[in-house]
C-alpha cells in the first residue's frame, strides 16, 4: 500500500492565504502525478493556521475535487471543535466525530491520533487515548499498522521544537512496543524531514507543504522559517515493512496534475 504523507499546510484567509493554499494544492497535484498513484493521503496536522472556521472552509475547497482518500490529523494550530464541525462525519475524519480514529484498509490499519492540547504548542495524548490505541492495534495484528500524529514523540536536536514535542512520548512508546506490526509512526510539526528509530519501529516526520523551519541546533528560543524546497513523503507499506521516499514538490522536474 502506498501512503502519501503531507504536513503543516497552515491554511488561512485574506492577503496571506494564497501561498499556503497554493503549496497544498501543488503537493496534492504532485501526488496525483505519481505512478502508481498512492492509495491514500495523510496530512499530519496544522491544517489551519489559526483554527478558524473560514480556514477549514478553504481546506474543504482545496480538497473538494481531490479524487483520493485523505485522512486529516489535528495539530497545535488547529481548533478541535472547528475541525469537527467542518469535517466530522466525513471520510476525511474516518467517518466519525472524533479527531482520533482508525481506518481499516484491506492491507493496512491506519491509526490517527489527536495530540492537540488547546492553548499550548506542545502535545499530549493522555491515558484514555493511549488505551484506545492499544486496543485498536490489537485488533488486526496480521496486517501492518501506520500510526499518525502531529507532535513527534522524541527530541530531534532542535531545542526550540523539542520544547514543544509530545509530552507523553515514553507512554506512546510503551504501547507501540507491544505491537511489532506497527510499520511506521508518521508525524509533522517540525516543518523539516526527520527520521529516527522509535519504539521498535521508525518515526518519519514530513516537511511542510508551505515553509520550513531552520535547522537551529542551539538554545536559541526563536523559531526561524526558511524558504527551503517543499516535499512530501511516500510510504510503501508491505507485510515485509515500510520504505519511505522523499518526493520533491516545489523544486521538482516531475509532473503535477490539476484537479
Amino acid at each position: 500500500m502506498l501512503i502519501a504523507h503531507l504536513s503543516d499546510p497552515h491554511l488561512t484567509t485574506g492577503a496571506l492565504g494564497a501561498e499556503p493554499a497554493a503549496g497544498l494544492h501543488r503537493a496534492l497535484g504532485r501526488v496525483l502525478a505519481l505512478n502508481p498513484r498512492p492509495d491514500c493521503v495523510v496530512i499530519t496536522g496544522d491544517l489551519a493556521d489559526h483554527g478558524r472556521p473560514d480556514e477549514y472552509a478553504v481546506l474543504r475547497e482545496v480538497l473538494g475535487r481531490f479524487p483520493l482518500p485523505v485522512h486529516l490529523v489535528a495539530g497545535n494550530h488547529d481548533d478541535r471543535e472547528s475541525l469537527l464541525d467542518a469535517f466530522g462525519g466525513t471520510p476525511w475524519l474516518g467517518g466519525g466525530f472524533s479527531a482520533y480514529y482508525q481506518v481499516d484498509h484491506p492491507g493496512l490499519t491506519l491509526v490517527v491520533l489527536d495530540s492537540l492540547v488547546p492553548g499550548t504548542d506542545g502535545g499530549r495524548l493522555g491515558d484514555e487515548q493511549l488505551d484506545w490505541l492499544d486496543r485498536v492495534l490489537a485488533t488486526r495484528p496480521e496486517v501492518p499498522a501506520v500510526v499518525c500524529l502531529h507532535h513527534p514523540p522524541i527530541e530531534v536536536g532542535i531545542p526550540a521544537m523539542d520544547a514543544i514535542r509530545l509530552a507523553d512520548g515514553p507512554a506512546l512508546a510503551d504501547v507501540l512496543l507491544r505491537h511489532p506490526h506497527v510499520a511506521r509512526v508518521a508525524a509533522g510539526h517540525l516543518h523539516r524531514p526527520v527520521t529516527a528509530a522509535f519504539a521498535g519501529t521508525v518515526l518519519t516526520v514530513a516537511p511542510s507543504t508551505w515553509r520550513q523551519v531552520a535547522l537551529t541546533m542551539t538554545d536559541d528560543p526563536q523559531v526561524y522559517f526558511v524558504a527551503e524546497p517543499t516535499a512530501l513523503l511516500l510510504h510503501q507499506v508491505t507485510t515485509a515493512g515500510c520504505v519511505t521516499h522523499t518526493v520533491q514538490v516545489s523544486h521538482t522536474a516531475g509532473p503535477i496534475c490539476g484537479f
